[in-house]
Formats: structure tokens, sequence, C-alpha cells
């Protein structure tokens, strides 16, 4: 690798302030792969604008044209991409020809020997995105040297930072971030600095030489830990202060950046079905208990976690087993679900001769799966004379209903369910535990009914969606025989094996938080009825209200726009699926803090929707 001083870069106009600034873009993005086979990382877009062009406009922006971008891999398709959106802007290219083997501190250590310094040099690399408010925070920054920082948190990765009375005290890389490695209270730069040119010149333009002659596979974070050890330069960390910003390293990273910093980020969401732990968001869309599992049972599954991750989870039967345990039912009739939605097909196939009668609204597997089936009614009470009349032989209920939150007493099932012996029921109890209602498990353990299959996802009471953890209780052999020859040898993780068997340790705990959820919801219904642009709320038996506004379906992309992009904040939309002309909103009861939050947010949200329309 020939490391001789490159020569020095001129740019056209020299009556700028004097800060320059130097875009690392010379990276072959082997984490972006495929994405960056054909195209260089910075030329990514996001909501139509390259991450390369994003940056040097907020360079220019705030009066920095004294741009320096080293390019490697295909650069000439990057310097085509700069020239034809900033055309008669001086900007210079410098080309780390061993760019495929070198890494960022040769690129760097190029740039800073190119440069003939009259003021602070910029650094920022060519893979992030952030406000138009972020780099004036650092430009302003009254300090020689200094990074913006952010407190580490879901996302992020690569090398951290220890921040005492607003300096930089620690750099860690991720080969000193062990197992047990403490991330709550460390920071991570957004690799954008700003060191004096007296700094550039003694110290970094050195170290960086010495370094990138003999480690040149190394990040130059090793020459800003060099410096901070020392103690030769203070460096100062100046926080983001909660500003948007997002660094791009592989396809996961763009798509939470284009959810970030996209202006249709609630149509991002539609169909996604969770996912959302990276997110920037309040999740009031899908359904869990809030106040389970407990932190005692957090801290035990974190200490198994590398024994749940390294081992295999047990057979079907031992499944059925432990679950059983938990449920206080006879594990012959229980069959263990890596979550509810995997016997939906199952069922189909199973009861594929029967005319099936379904609720309206409902869970979209049951119309999913069952497309030809006939409806009742189900958005307040449910029609259960419609149930009583039924033709069908197969009949399915939701109780409590999802999205309503209607509930049917279950003596009023087991007595149907008796007196009709040939029609088989269906019963989905997921969200029996918050009505208040008994379930129908201890009474067919008692008294086995065939015609009933009991239907349940765990992970909503359980609050561990997840794990991924459901179950089927029936007493028909035949149908027992069916579903165990559908499963495969492995039908859970480990991890969410373990869970059961914790469970038994936990029951107290579990019947208190259904009671809370249950005081949560009738807390935050009353808050929510309280809003002007409410219109009802369907009284609720589950942990969730299903909510009409004043305004029409049509005002309802809007609200959840402004719920989204103001307030951070997801929420399902049903105007469209309940199809009355209204604007509809299933809210899932989270917190008491976070539901005060949500009725504020809402009663704006619904305010502008009406000053708008």
């Amino acid at each position: 690798m020939n490391m001789e001083r490159p020569q020095t870069i001129s740019f056209l106009d020299h009556s700028v302030k004097p800060t320059q600034a130097v875009v690392l873009a010379a990276g072959v993005a082997r984490r972006m792969r495929p994405l960056s086979l054909a195209t260089p990382k910075p030329l990514l877009e996001i909501d139509g604008r390259s991450i390369i062009e994003r940056i040097v406009a907020s360079l220019l922006k705030n009066g920095i044209d004294r741009i320096l971008i080293v390019t490697g891999y295909r650069d000439r398709q990057l310097v085509e991409h700069l020239d034809s959106r900033f055309p008669g802007t001086p900007i210079g290219y410098l080309h780390n020809a061993d760019h495929e083997r070198t890494n960022n501190i040769v690129s760097l250590h190029l740039a800073v020997e190119s440069l003939s310094l009259d003021g602070d040099l910029l650094i920022i690399e060519a893979d992030l995105l952030y406000d138009d408010e972020v780099l004036p925070l650092l430009l302003q920054a009254p300090h020689a040297n200094a990074a913006l920082v952010d407190r580490y948190g879901p996302g992020m990765d690569g090398t951290v930072v220890t921040v005492e009375d607003g300096r930089i005290t620690g750099v860690i890389p991720p080969h000193q971030q062990g197992a047990n490695f403490d991330f709550s209270d460390k920071f991570k730069t957004l690799n954008i600095y700003r060191f004096s040119r007296e700094f550039v010149d003694s110290h970094f333009r050195r170290l960086l030489a010495f370094y990138a002659g003999t480690i040149a596979q190394s990040y130059y974070e090793l020459i800003l830990g060099i410096v901070v050890y020392l103690g030769t330069q203070k460096v100062h960390a100046v926080p983001v202060e909660g500003r948007r910003w997002a660094e791009v390293d592989d396809p996961n990273d763009l798509a939470l950046a284009s959810f970030r910093f996209a202006d249709n980020s609630q149509a991002q969401l539609d169909g996604v079905h969770g996912g959302l732990w990276n997110y920037p968001l309040t999740d009031f869309c899908f359904l869990r208990n809030m106040h389970f599992p407990t932190p005692a049972m957090v801290s035990e599954l974190k200490a198994n976690l590398e024994n749940t991750l390294m081992n295999y989870g047990s057979s079907q039967a031992v499944l059925n087993q432990k679950a059983a345990w938990f449920l206080e039912c006879r594990a012959e009739r229980l069959t263990v679900l890596n979550g509810l939605s995997q016997v939906y097909p199952w069922l189909a196939r199973r009861f594929e001769s029967r005319r099936a009668l379904i609720p309206d609204p409902t869970f979209g597997e049951y119309p999913r799966w069952f497309p030809a089936a006939n409806t009742y009614p189900a958005l307040d009470d449910i029609d259960v004379d419609r149930i009583a009349a039924a033709g069908e032989d197969l009949i399915v209920l939701v109780n409590p209903n999802n999205p309503s939150g209607a509930v049917i007493d279950p003596r009023w099932i087991l007595e149907q369910a008796r007196a009709r012996p040939q029609t088989t029921y269906l019963v989905d109890e997921s969200f029996i535990d918050f009505s208040g209602h008994p379930s129908l498990l201890p009474a067919l353990e008692q008294d086995p009914l065939d015609n009933v299959v009991l239907l349940k996802s765990l992970s909503k009471c359980l609050g561990v969606p997840g794990l991924r953890l459901g179950f089927v209780y029936c007493s028909d052999p035949d149908l027992v025989r069916f579903l165990t020859e559908q499963v495969p040898i492995w039908n859970l993780n480990a991890m969410a094996e373990h869970f059961l068997e914790i469970l038994l340790k936990h029951k107290p705990s579990l019947e208190q938080s259904y009671q809370q959820s249950r005081t949560d919801r009738e807390a935050f219904a009353t808050l929510l009825s309280a809003l002007q642009g409410v219109d009802r709320i369907v009284p609720s038996a589950a942990n969730f209200l299903l909510l009409r506004a004043g305004a029409d379906a049509d005002s309802e992309p809007e609200i959840l726009r402004q719920m989204l992009n103001r307030h951070a904040i997801h929420v399902r939309g049903l105007g469209r699926r309940i199809g009355d002309g209204r604007a509809w909103f299933r809210i899932a009861v989270r917190s008491s803090v976070e539901n005060v939050r949500f009725a504020r947010a809402f009663d704006e949200s619904l305010n502008l929707s009406a000053r708008n329309g």
C-alpha cells in the first residue's frame, strides 16, 4: 500500500468560513449486500434522496462548502451522482485506491494529509442520516474538540463511549463488550466529529499516519480511544437529545431509517404484524399484558439465556406436559403451539367440509381460513340468538371478541354445546383472562365435550408475544391425533419452553396482572370518553378498546399519520373494515402513564384533523 502524502486538494472558493468537512465514502459495504452489490451505500435512497445527497445538502445549508469526499468503491458512480445533484458546487474528491483492503482509518489519513487546514475539521461518515437541527449542535458547541453522541439504545451497535462531566472518558470497541457488558450508562457516537486545527496538526495527524501504516484495517475510532486514554486532549460529548438520526450498516438499518425519515411512515407499518422493537414509537396497535412477566421472571430468563440459546427444546409430549402443569389439565388433551396462528391452516383443512359461522368483525385469521363462512354480528353485544338458531355445523366464538371486546357468558356456550353435540364449537379464549369470566377449560376438564375445541394465544395474556405460545385443548381423540401429526419435531424454541417452566412459580403475580389490566382498561375508557372528538367506546372485556371517532372514515388515515409522525404512537385504524363510513380505532391498553399520553395525543390529532378537514 502506498502511504506517500497525496497531493493537496484545492477548492475553487477559499472565501467561505474556515471549516473543512471530510466525508468518508470509500467502503465496500459488505454488510449492506445484496443492496450494495451494484450501488455504493452512500447512494442508497431514503424517500427519494440518497444518503450522500442528504449529507452534502446539510453541510451546504450550514455554510460549509469546503467539502472533501473520500471515495473508493464504485467511485465514478458516486461522483457522477453528486455532480448531477450539486452542479457548480466545488466538491473535492480523493480516491482511496486501496479501499478493498483497508478501513476508514486509511481514508481519513489520506484526507488529512491532503488538506492545508485553516480552521476546524469536520468528519462525517457517509452512512448517516440526521435531522437538520443535528449538525448545528456540533458546529455551535463551545469546545475545541467535540463529538455528537446519543444514549445507547435498541438498534445501535459498534463502538460505544463513556461520558463524564460532558467529556468522553472511555472508548469501548465491540471486541471489549463481553456477555455481561452493561450498555445502560453508555453512549453511541454518531460518527460526526469536529476537531480543531491545532489538535489535528499535532496529535491527530501523527497518530493517523502511524496507525494507518501499521493497522490499516482498523477504524479511526482507535485514535479517539488513544487520545482519550492518554488525556492529551479533551473531547467533549454533544448530546443530540432525542433528535432523529440513523446509522445505516445493513438492509435492516436501511428499512428502519426509511421509517424514521420518510413521509409515509404509517404506510410502512401496514402489514408488518410486529418486529417493532427497534422502531422509535409506542405501540398501541399490538396487544399484550403490560404487567407480566414480572422483573424476577425476566431476570431468570436472562440468567438462562445462554443455555436456552444453545440447547434444543423438548419433544411435543414433554411440551404438552409442561403446559398442562401450568393450565392444570390433562396433557393428552393438549397441543402446545408455536403461537395460536400455527393452528389455523390445520383447522381449515380438518373442517374444510363443514359449513362455518364466524363473528363479524373479528380477528382476521378466521375470515382468511374460513372464507366461505357465514357471519353473525359481534360489534357490540354478540348476537347469541343468531348463534343459537344457526344451521351451520362449525361455529367460531372469539370470547372476548377481537376487535370489539364483546363477551359471551361461558355457561351459555357450554349449554349450547351440550344441546347440539353434532355441531363443533371453536372457542378462542385468547383474551378471557382480562374479562373477569372463567375459562371453559376447568369445566371441560371435569365434564368433557368432544365438540368443543378450545383455542388460546398465551402470548397475549402472558405478555410475551415474542416467544410465540398458544394451545389447543380438546377431548376428541381423533382431533388430538390429527393435531399431533401436524406438529414438527421441535415445535417450541427452548426459551419459550423455559418460560413455561418458570410460570408455575408466578401464578399469583399473573392473576394480579389481569386485575391491574382490568383497572387500567376502565380508567382508560373513562379518559377517552371525555374527549370531544370521541363519538363512542364499545364496552370491552379484553385488554383493548374499540373507539369510534366523530370523524368520517376518510379522516382516519390522517389521524393515524398525526399520531405516528407527531407523537410516535402506532395505533390500528378499522374504519374500512367495519365499513359504516366512520373512523374506528382499536387501542391497546398499556400502562396508566402511557394511556394518559395516548389520550392527550389522540385529542390533539382529532382536533387537528377536524381543523384540516
